[in-house]
């Protein structure tokens, strides 16, 4: 089905209240459209972005004392392997809408916002919102992150690489489940942070075929189950990667980065005419969100788009396929300026469709 947000607003996911009802309610307040369930690390470890996941992956341990998750091949890691592949692969085979997604679930412990705000729209009277938002750390980040027990990042075990890309495949799978009969349709970002870095001297052994087929087979699965694919990264990065692995929506920091994607015209052109989404994070998650106004927002909105426009690519179909968001997660603010970034995400929304005519 066509996808034309005409920025649609929504968030990347990430509070930093510990009331999960107001968390929810302010979601549905700000967002109503296509609201996201909130990430809300401030609870405590298990909602950070690596731990958060943690549950059923094998051979994966969650150190609390050191505060970490790494790779413990030391165990047992045999059979919870084994264990691992065939419920996967049964669930895959079942196919869409019919594979049990349970066992690589995420409970109740570890993302409290999911099932607040899924508890919340089912007892809503029945009304739909147009859109809801689910999210899990891309298999990129989890995999340079995440290390073994030789503190070696798992990317470069390929049977771990490979554990991280199904686990997280599922782990959308199951979400998109969850919530496929809360809205008129699903989206569901994988959040790379770890982008920002790619081809720098830290990562210079991180080959770029191998990032963009494990974000692929992410993307691959979020539309196995008929929702629709996004890939998140708060920093610049090289942003033919998640074109190149099929994102349906390019989520990026459009407040301070918004002119990079314009060095990429061609690709993001064909993303475009192709039914693509570009994600305009423009109200920045920082300090800076106090000298904001909409106004000023708005401006910088649209000067941003000019300059990609002025590469070739229309500027009424860039409007078209637009969304609004914050620039990343807004878990670290101030509980103030948290509530301001959402406010004026809001209010951007509302005042990019009346100067466009949506």
């Amino acid at each position: 089905m066509p996808f034309n947000p005409r920025y649609l607003v929504s968030a990347i996911g990430s509070m930093p209240f510990t009331d999960v009802g107001y968390a929810v309610d302010l979601t549905l307040r700000r967002m109503a459209q296509a609201p996201a369930w909130p990430q809300l690390p401030q609870l405590g470890m298990n909602e950070q972005m690596e731990v958060q996941i943690a549950e059923g992956v094998p051979c994966l341990t969650i150190d609390r004392e050191r505060r970490r998750v790494f790779f413990d091949s030391s165990g047992d890691c045999t059979n919870a392997l084994t264990e691992f592949y065939q419920s996967y692969l049964a669930a895959t085979e079942a196919g869409p809408d019919r594979g049990d997604f349970s066992a690589l679930g995420i409970g109740r412990d570890f993302a409290a916002g999911f099932y607040g705000l899924e508890e919340k729209l089912r007892t809503n009277g029945g009304s739909k919102p147009p859109f809801v938002k689910v999210q899990s750390i891309g298999p990129v980040s989890f995999a340079l992150n995440v290390r073994d027990a030789n503190d070696r990042a798992s990317f470069f075990d390929e049977q771990l690489r490979d554990v991280v890309v199904r686990a997280i495949a599922a782990k959308c799978r199951w979400q998109i489940q969850r919530y496929r009969d809360l809205a008129e349709r699903v989206i569901c970002f994988a959040d790379e942070p770890v982008l920002s870095s790619f081809g720098s001297s830290v990562y210079v052994s991180v080959g770029r075929a191998e990032v963009v087929t494990m974000i692929e087979e992410v993307m691959q699965a979020i539309r196995d189950e008929g929702a629709i694919s996004g890939v998140h990264c708060c920093g610049n990065t090289e942003w033919s990667i998640p074109i190149d692995a099929g994102a349906d929506i390019v989520a990026f920091d459009a407040f301070e980065f918004g002119e990079t994607v314009a060095l990429y015209s061609e690709d993001v052109k064909q993303h475009l005419e192709t039914g693509g989404v570009l994600a305009w994070g423009v109200v920045p998650t920082s300090e800076a969100v106090r000298e904001q106004t909409v106004q000023k927002l708005a401006d910088h909105l649209e000067r941003v788009i000019g300059v990609l426009a002025a590469t070739g690519i229309d500027g009424g179909l860039i409007a078209e396929q637009a969304m609004v968001t914050p620039s990343c997660g807004a878990g670290t603010m101030q509980p103030d300026d948290a509530e301001r970034v959402f406010e004026l995400n809001q209010a951007l929304g509302e005042e990019m469709r009346r100067r466009f005519g949506f």
